[in-house]
């Protein structure tokens, strides 16, 4: 992706936060120089990956498979046996007619909460031992009632619905046409994008980026590169 076009995408993502009366952690918005200027008390930030993570998953096409993430809190495996934060939050947003890859977590429990605007559809699968996809019915929780459904049902939440996914469930996200984007809250156990995610095609999780201009704001991908850690 193209720098320019992540801070478009950062710029409407703003816009429509503020239209669904989200407000965003005062971090969201620091510049480089901000950054710069801090110093150990945010290694909670750095080292949980908390920021800014739009994704077109390798794909190079962000309008049809792609997702914007911001982790607003998060623990760390490695701080868990110590007592650390065993859990996690992200708001989402995805676009119109837009969808992510299917794809499973090794060990993350999450609730997947529709927050506003259009409405989320979600496909689920059982994972064989092999990961594949499984013909097996899927049991779930949605809004704390038991649910089962048939290998590939397509779920659709409307806003301030939700459902809760066990680790090594597949699922996917599309937006519903005709309906608008959404604002999608997660709640889960610790996450690790960088481990914990098994995808059903080959694909990346986090896509090259072509320096075209400045960050308008970091992604936590770019904390290595911009902030003396």
């Amino acid at each position: 992706m193209k720098r320019s076009e992540i801070n478009k995408i950062m710029r409407n993502a703003i816009k429509f936060f503020e239209e669904q009366k989200f407000y965003m952690p005062k971090f969201a918005y620091w510049t480089i120089e901000d950054w710069k200027s801090k110093g150990e008390e945010i290694h909670e930030i750095i080292a949980n990956h908390l920021g800014w993570d739009i994704t077109d998953y390798g794909r190079g096409d962000f309008s049809n498979i792609g997702l914007l993430h911001f982790t607003i809190r998060n623990g760390n495996i490695k701080d868990l046996f110590k007592g650390g934060k065993p859990y996690c939050e992200k708001i989402m947003i995805l676009e119109e007619g837009q969808a992510l890859p299917m794809h499973y977590h090794y060990s993350k429990i999450e609730d997947i909460i529709n927050r506003g605007g259009g409405v989320l559809m979600i496909q689920l699968y059982n994972s064989t031992e092999d990961s594949q996809l499984a013909k097996t019915d899927v049991s779930v929780s949605v809004d704390g009632v038991s649910k089962t459904f048939e290998a590939g049902t397509i779920v659709e939440l409307t806003p301030g619905e939700s459902i809760t996914l066990q680790n090594k469930i597949y699922h996917n996200f599309k937006a519903k046409e005709g309906h608008g984007k959404i604002l999608i809250g997660e709640v889960s156990s610790v996450n690790d994008d960088y481990s914990d995610n098994k995808f059903f095609e080959t694909t990346k999780r986090f896509g090259k980026i072509e320096e075209d201009e400045d960050p308008l704001y970091l992604l936590y991908e770019d904390y290595e590169e911009f902030i003396n850690i």
